[in-house]
């Protein structure tokens, strides 16, 4: 048998969830992401609205997750000198947590960013041999007033 959790009985209350993750990247894919010269556009500004839309969707990806009203979504996505960090912030009020709608923009931001390169991460081969996801994790949630 499947099912959601019943969290009928559990009363709203305001719900914060920040994560965060990096995307490993070469330093010359930085340095385009940097200097806008990117064919695709640019990378960090798509990233962002991918996060908003992504974490608005997560019940529809995660089939145990509850649809949340979502009061507040933020995404930022900035380069480092390894790649690009990606951290989202959601807030509801509600029954249950964000912290699901929080790691699915941030996974989401990453990914675009990784679309939108991967034309310049590829090896002579067609692989990504220093393209990675990491770190992903929630690094803060709070519930209440």
């Amino acid at each position: 048998m499947t099912r959601m959790v019943d969290v009928s009985g559990k009363e709203e209350v305001a719900r914060t969830a920040r994560a965060e993750g990096e995307l490993l990247l070469r330093p010359e894919t930085v340095r385009a992401i940097v200097e806008k010269r990117v064919e695709k556009g640019d990378p960090l500004a798509a990233a962002e609205l991918a996060a908003l839309l992504a974490s608005k969707k997560t019940s529809e990806l995660l089939p145990h997750c509850h649809p949340l009203p979502l009061t507040h979504v933020e995404a930022k996505v900035t380069p480092f000198e390894k790649g690009v960090k990606a951290t989202v912030e959601v807030k509801t009020v509600a029954r249950t947590g964000v912290e699901m709608e929080a790691l699915v923009g941030v996974t989401a931001a990453l990914l675009t960013v990784w679309d939108m390169v991967k034309g310049l991460e590829k090896d002579e081969r067609g692989q990504y041999p220093d393209t990675r996801i990491t770190e992903v994790r929630v690094v803060e949630k709070s519930k209440g007033p």
